[in-house]
């Protein structure tokens, strides 16, 4: 007789689905994009603009950001923001200008998608698609990422449950795609000092039951810039896989999000401070080396 692959019950009566659940897989996947591997014993950080403003912006942030130690650069194309008045994103021009600067840097790109129409255009240009809060529970944006066989950073929606984030992600791997990497990136409650409160107690969470490698987008999870630090180093402790964070080389003329984005010396700063937490936790994450000149 045929089990139910959504009766495995656990924690409190949470049903975790088949494909994405531990006791379905037991070892680790490893998300790999281009050469960086997501999931092994690296702390593998992201960063980069939340948008791509201008080519000097998005390639002077990059430059700087690699020499800072990121292994992958983020920033949009497309945007999706709460106000349609507010800036949108270059849509295809923005995607154009990401590929160059990965033709310089070598920087793999992951970039979001936001709608089924743009996955062909947007995967013809990424390394990894993004997949963000408010699209965490559309069924066929997911189905399709699912077959595109890109990479996928799935974001926590932000009044998400661990059951139905772990359900949104069953859809992308149910399409035959286990690259899969889930991100916390804060929820909704009631407390408004923060953007969102950032649910750290998900890494661990994620970690036990699921094998997709789990990052933290500290940025989001507190909007505010002067908090990121210390929740980039609290995520480490707690065992995420990496970090997604947004530095801009000059936040106070952002178009999108300046007030909770890293300047590039804060970045540089925070990656010295993370080594010395990765260490501490048998893990390890790139950072340049001290020059001998």
């Amino acid at each position: 007789m045929e089990t139910n692959p959504y009766n495995n019950r656990v924690n409190g009566g949470s049903a975790i689905p088949s494909r994405v659940s531990r006791k379905t897989k037991p070892d680790n996947t490893i998300v790999s994009i281009n050469d960086v591997q997501v999931g092994g014993s690296e702390i593998i950080v992201i960063a980069g603009p939340c948008a791509v403003e201008s080519r000097l912006q998005l390639f002077e942030t990059a430059r700087l950001v690699k020499a800072g130690g990121a292994r992958i650069l983020r920033g949009g194309a497309f945007k999706p923001r709460s106000s349609p008045y507010n800036f949108q994103g270059l849509g295809e021009e923005g995607l154009k200008l990401l590929a160059m600067i990965r033709e310089e840097t070598g920087l793999p790109i992951v970039t979001e998608v936001m709608d089924t129409r743009q996955i062909e255009l947007v995967a013809s240009y990424a390394d990894m698609i993004q997949i963000g809060s408010r699209n965490m529970q559309n069924y066929p944006l997911l189905k399709e990422a699912g077959m595109c066989r890109k990479p996928v950073l799935l974001k926590r929606g932000m009044m998400a449950t661990i059951e139905e984030y772990l359900l949104a992600a069953e859809y992308i791997l149910n399409q035959g795609n286990d690259q899969v990497i889930l991100c916390e990136r804060g929820i909704r409650t009631f407390e408004p000092s923060t953007r969102n409160t950032l649910d750290l107690s998900a890494v661990p969470m994620l970690k036990r039951l699921s094998h997709l490698p789990v990052i933290v987008d500290p940025s989001h999870g507190t909007g505010l810039r002067w908090m990121v630090p210390a929740l980039a180093k609290a995520a480490v402790a707690v065992g995420a896989d990496g970090l997604i964070m947004e530095v801009h080389y000059k936040p106070e003329e952002a178009l999108c999000d300046g007030y909770q984005s890293l300047s590039v010396d804060e970045f540089a700063r925070l990656m010295s401070d993370l080594n010395k937490i990765a260490r501490a936790v048998g893990r390890e994450i790139s950072v340049p080396k001290p020059s001998t000149v």
